[in-house]
Protein backbone atom coordinates (compact mmCIF):
# COMPACT_ATOMS: atom_id res chain seq x y z
CA UNK A 1 0.00 0.00 0.00
CA UNK A 2 2.55 2.35 0.88
CA UNK A 3 4.25 2.06 -2.74
CA UNK A 4 1.37 3.56 -4.27
CA UNK A 5 1.44 6.11 -1.84
CA UNK A 6 4.59 6.64 -2.72
CA UNK A 7 3.71 6.20 -6.18
CA UNK A 8 0.46 9.14 -6.12
CA UNK A 9 2.65 11.50 -4.48
CA UNK A 10 5.42 10.78 -7.47
CA UNK A 11 2.85 11.85 -10.04
CA UNK A 12 0.97 14.29 -8.23
CA UNK A 13 2.27 17.47 -10.50
CA UNK A 14 1.35 15.30 -12.96
CA UNK A 15 -2.69 14.75 -12.00
CA UNK A 16 -2.31 18.78 -11.23
CA UNK A 17 -1.20 19.33 -15.00
CA UNK A 18 -3.77 17.21 -16.16
CA UNK A 19 -6.46 18.61 -14.54
CA UNK A 20 -5.72 22.11 -15.30
CA UNK A 21 -5.39 20.81 -19.18
CA UNK A 22 -8.99 19.14 -19.07
CA UNK A 23 -10.91 22.65 -17.36
CA UNK A 24 -8.47 24.56 -19.90
CA UNK A 25 -9.72 22.70 -22.48
CA UNK A 26 -13.42 22.82 -21.51
CA UNK A 27 -12.99 26.50 -21.74
CA UNK A 28 -10.74 27.50 -24.52
CA UNK A 29 -11.62 30.51 -26.57
CA UNK A 30 -15.01 30.99 -24.43
CA UNK A 31 -15.27 34.68 -23.16
CA UNK A 32 -16.10 34.01 -19.55
CA UNK A 33 -14.44 30.90 -19.29
CA UNK A 34 -14.90 28.91 -15.76
CA UNK A 35 -17.62 31.53 -15.27
CA UNK A 36 -19.71 28.89 -17.34
CA UNK A 37 -19.15 26.63 -14.05
CA UNK A 38 -21.66 29.09 -12.36
CA UNK A 39 -23.45 29.77 -15.12
CA UNK A 40 -24.94 27.04 -16.53
CA UNK A 41 -27.00 25.24 -14.05
CA UNK A 42 -28.04 28.62 -13.18
CA UNK A 43 -29.77 29.34 -16.38
CA UNK A 44 -31.05 25.63 -16.50
CA UNK A 45 -32.49 25.92 -13.39
CA UNK A 46 -34.35 28.87 -14.78
CA UNK A 47 -35.56 27.18 -18.11
CA UNK A 48 -36.91 24.14 -16.06
CA UNK A 49 -38.46 26.21 -13.43
CA UNK A 50 -40.32 28.04 -16.16
CA UNK A 51 -41.44 24.81 -17.82
CA UNK A 52 -42.07 22.62 -14.93
CA UNK A 53 -42.84 25.08 -11.79
CA UNK A 54 -46.78 25.20 -12.33
CA UNK A 55 -46.86 21.64 -12.79
CA UNK A 56 -45.36 20.64 -9.13
CA UNK A 57 -46.26 23.57 -7.35
CA UNK A 58 -48.46 21.86 -5.22
CA UNK A 59 -45.80 19.02 -3.96
CA UNK A 60 -42.53 21.72 -4.07
CA UNK A 61 -42.55 24.97 -2.13
CA UNK A 62 -39.48 26.19 -3.77
CA UNK A 63 -38.95 24.50 -6.92
CA UNK A 64 -35.75 26.42 -8.24
CA UNK A 65 -33.93 24.80 -5.36
CA UNK A 66 -35.46 21.62 -5.23
CA UNK A 67 -34.23 21.47 -9.21
CA UNK A 68 -31.20 23.15 -8.88
CA UNK A 69 -30.22 20.59 -5.82
CA UNK A 70 -31.34 17.67 -8.32
CA UNK A 71 -29.02 19.25 -10.89
CA UNK A 72 -26.05 19.43 -8.45
CA UNK A 73 -25.87 16.04 -7.55
CA UNK A 74 -26.59 14.99 -10.92
CA UNK A 75 -24.83 16.90 -13.21
CA UNK A 76 -21.75 15.47 -11.11
CA UNK A 77 -22.59 11.69 -12.06
CA UNK A 78 -23.61 12.40 -15.60
CA UNK A 79 -20.40 14.60 -16.13
CA UNK A 80 -17.89 12.60 -14.32
CA UNK A 81 -18.43 9.39 -15.66
CA UNK A 82 -19.12 10.45 -19.43
CA UNK A 83 -15.99 12.44 -18.91
CA UNK A 84 -13.45 9.51 -17.68
CA UNK A 85 -15.12 6.92 -19.65
CA UNK A 86 -12.87 7.78 -22.34
CA UNK A 87 -9.72 9.09 -20.67
CA UNK A 88 -7.33 6.30 -21.18
CA UNK A 89 -8.38 6.39 -24.94
CA UNK A 90 -8.17 10.10 -25.47
CA UNK A 91 -4.94 9.83 -23.94
CA UNK A 92 -3.49 7.06 -26.03
CA UNK A 93 -0.28 9.03 -27.42
CA UNK A 94 0.69 9.87 -24.25
CA UNK A 95 0.21 6.49 -22.65
CA UNK A 96 2.24 4.73 -25.50
CA UNK A 97 5.33 6.91 -25.12
CA UNK A 98 5.99 6.91 -21.49
CA UNK A 99 5.09 5.76 -18.47
CA UNK A 100 2.35 6.94 -16.50
CA UNK A 101 -0.03 5.09 -13.65
CA UNK A 102 -3.23 5.26 -16.06
CA UNK A 103 -5.32 5.41 -13.30
CA UNK A 104 -4.35 9.33 -13.53
CA UNK A 105 -6.51 9.90 -16.50
CA UNK A 106 -9.58 8.86 -15.08
CA UNK A 107 -9.27 10.63 -11.46
CA UNK A 108 -8.05 14.04 -13.05
CA UNK A 109 -11.69 13.57 -15.14
CA UNK A 110 -13.31 13.00 -12.03
CA UNK A 111 -11.40 16.29 -10.04
CA UNK A 112 -12.55 18.14 -13.24
CA UNK A 113 -16.07 17.86 -12.57
CA UNK A 114 -16.03 18.35 -8.80
CA UNK A 115 -14.50 21.69 -9.61
CA UNK A 116 -17.36 21.84 -11.40
CA UNK A 117 -19.30 20.37 -9.06
CA UNK A 118 -18.40 23.05 -6.36
CA UNK A 119 -19.59 26.13 -8.80
CA UNK A 120 -22.73 24.21 -9.01
CA UNK A 121 -23.08 24.17 -5.11
CA UNK A 122 -21.92 28.05 -4.43
CA UNK A 123 -24.70 28.88 -7.42
CA UNK A 124 -27.05 26.56 -5.02
CA UNK A 125 -26.38 29.09 -2.13
CA UNK A 126 -26.59 31.72 -4.27
CA UNK A 127 -29.79 31.29 -5.07
CA UNK A 128 -30.86 30.08 -1.31
CA UNK A 129 -29.96 33.63 -0.47
CA UNK A 130 -31.48 35.09 -3.77
CA UNK A 131 -34.60 33.39 -3.00
CA UNK A 132 -34.56 34.32 0.99
CA UNK A 133 -34.61 29.98 1.93
CA UNK A 134 -33.53 29.63 5.42
CA UNK A 135 -30.25 27.77 5.57
CA UNK A 136 -30.13 25.72 8.75
CA UNK A 137 -26.85 24.31 10.39
CA UNK A 138 -27.19 20.86 8.60
CA UNK A 139 -26.08 22.08 5.34
CA UNK A 140 -22.41 21.65 7.13
CA UNK A 141 -23.35 18.30 6.76
CA UNK A 142 -23.92 17.97 2.90
CA UNK A 143 -20.27 17.09 2.65
CA UNK A 144 -21.64 13.49 3.29
CA UNK A 145 -23.40 12.72 0.48
CA UNK A 146 -20.82 14.87 -1.75
CA UNK A 147 -17.49 12.60 -0.43
CA UNK A 148 -19.91 9.28 -0.67
CA UNK A 149 -21.24 10.78 -4.18
CA UNK A 150 -17.36 11.12 -5.49
CA UNK A 151 -16.26 7.78 -4.32
CA UNK A 152 -19.02 6.04 -6.25
CA UNK A 153 -18.61 7.96 -9.57
CA UNK A 154 -14.79 7.35 -9.54
CA UNK A 155 -15.61 3.30 -8.99
CA UNK A 156 -18.18 3.63 -11.76
CA UNK A 157 -15.44 5.75 -13.80
CA UNK A 158 -12.52 3.25 -13.23
CA UNK A 159 -14.99 0.50 -14.19
CA UNK A 160 -16.19 2.35 -17.88
CA UNK A 161 -12.40 3.49 -18.48
CA UNK A 162 -10.89 -0.24 -18.41
CA UNK A 163 -13.86 -1.89 -20.58
CA UNK A 164 -14.23 0.83 -22.98
CA UNK A 165 -10.88 0.11 -24.61
CA UNK A 166 -12.07 -2.83 -25.59
CA UNK A 167 -15.73 -2.51 -26.15
CA UNK A 168 -16.08 0.86 -27.62
CA UNK A 169 -19.50 0.96 -28.26
CA UNK A 170 -20.25 0.88 -24.62
CA UNK A 171 -19.36 4.88 -25.26
CA UNK A 172 -22.55 5.33 -27.56
CA UNK A 173 -24.94 2.47 -24.92
CA UNK A 174 -23.62 4.81 -21.71
CA UNK A 175 -25.37 8.22 -22.94
CA UNK A 176 -28.59 6.39 -23.78
CA UNK A 177 -28.09 4.99 -20.20
CA UNK A 178 -27.25 8.32 -18.48
CA UNK A 179 -30.32 10.07 -20.48
CA UNK A 180 -32.89 6.73 -19.10
CA UNK A 181 -31.21 7.28 -15.56
CA UNK A 182 -31.71 11.15 -15.49
CA UNK A 183 -35.58 10.27 -15.48
CA UNK A 184 -35.16 7.29 -12.80
CA UNK A 185 -33.68 9.97 -10.50
CA UNK A 186 -36.31 12.48 -8.31
CA UNK A 187 -34.24 15.40 -10.07
CA UNK A 188 -37.15 17.50 -11.59
CA UNK A 189 -40.20 15.53 -10.15
CA UNK A 190 -41.41 14.70 -6.26
CA UNK A 191 -41.23 11.01 -5.40
CA UNK A 192 -44.71 11.84 -4.17
CA UNK A 193 -46.52 11.51 -7.33
CA UNK A 194 -45.05 8.13 -8.20
CA UNK A 195 -46.96 4.88 -8.18
CA UNK A 196 -45.72 2.87 -5.57
CA UNK A 197 -44.26 0.68 -7.72
CA UNK A 198 -42.17 3.18 -9.84
CA UNK A 199 -41.15 4.30 -6.08
CA UNK A 200 -39.51 1.31 -5.87
CA UNK A 201 -37.60 1.24 -9.37
CA UNK A 202 -36.81 4.88 -8.51
CA UNK A 203 -35.17 4.30 -4.99
CA UNK A 204 -33.25 1.45 -6.69
CA UNK A 205 -31.03 4.03 -8.41
CA UNK A 206 -27.96 4.93 -6.20
CA UNK A 207 -28.15 8.07 -7.24
CA UNK A 208 -31.65 8.89 -5.87
CA UNK A 209 -30.19 7.78 -2.46
CA UNK A 210 -27.48 10.26 -2.69
CA UNK A 211 -29.69 12.99 -3.58
CA UNK A 212 -32.61 12.22 -0.99
CA UNK A 213 -29.27 12.89 1.53
CA UNK A 214 -28.53 15.96 0.10
CA UNK A 215 -31.61 17.64 -0.23
CA UNK A 216 -32.37 16.37 3.64
CA UNK A 217 -29.39 18.39 4.95
CA UNK A 218 -29.69 21.64 2.32
CA UNK A 219 -33.09 21.77 2.16
CA UNK A 220 -35.42 19.76 4.40
CA UNK A 221 -32.97 20.50 7.99
CA UNK A 222 -32.70 17.04 8.38
CA UNK A 223 -29.91 14.80 9.22
CA UNK A 224 -29.02 11.68 6.70
CA UNK A 225 -31.23 8.90 7.79
CA UNK A 226 -28.83 6.25 8.90
CA UNK A 227 -30.33 3.67 6.43
CA UNK A 228 -29.24 5.87 3.86
CA UNK A 229 -26.04 6.14 5.02
CA UNK A 230 -25.24 2.59 5.47
CA UNK A 231 -26.58 1.61 1.61
CA UNK A 232 -24.91 4.86 0.48
CA UNK A 233 -21.58 3.74 2.14
CA UNK A 234 -21.70 -0.30 1.01
CA UNK A 235 -22.46 1.38 -3.02
CA UNK A 236 -19.64 3.71 -2.90
CA UNK A 237 -17.08 1.08 -1.59
CA UNK A 238 -18.51 -1.28 -3.72
CA UNK A 239 -18.07 0.51 -7.01
CA UNK A 240 -14.96 1.34 -5.78
CA UNK A 241 -13.62 -2.00 -5.03
CA UNK A 242 -15.27 -3.13 -8.61
CA UNK A 243 -13.31 -0.37 -10.44
CA UNK A 244 -10.30 -0.77 -8.82
CA UNK A 245 -10.53 -4.30 -9.64
CA UNK A 246 -11.28 -4.05 -13.47
CA UNK A 247 -9.00 -1.10 -13.86
CA UNK A 248 -6.03 -2.99 -12.32
CA UNK A 249 -6.49 -6.52 -14.08
CA UNK A 250 -6.91 -4.69 -17.89
CA UNK A 251 -4.40 -2.14 -17.40
CA UNK A 252 -1.75 -3.88 -18.82
CA UNK A 253 -3.91 -4.66 -22.29
CA UNK A 254 -4.92 -1.42 -22.36
CA UNK A 255 -1.56 -0.66 -25.18
CA UNK A 256 -3.13 -3.67 -26.91
CA UNK A 257 -5.96 -2.22 -27.82
CA UNK A 258 -4.98 1.54 -28.21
Amino acid sequence: MSTYIENFKRFRPLLNELVSRDIKIKYRRSIMGVLWTLLNPLLMMIVLSIVFSNLFKFDIENFPLYLLSGQVIFNFYSDSTNNAMGAIIFNAPLIKKVYVPKYLFVVSRVVSSFINLMAAFTALLFVMVATRAELHWTALLSFIPLVLLVLFSLGVSLFLSAVVVKFRDIMHFYSVFITALMYLTPVIYPMSILPQWMKYVVLANPITNYLIMFRDTMLNNSLPGGMNLLIGGIEAILAMALGLIVFYKKQDDFILNL
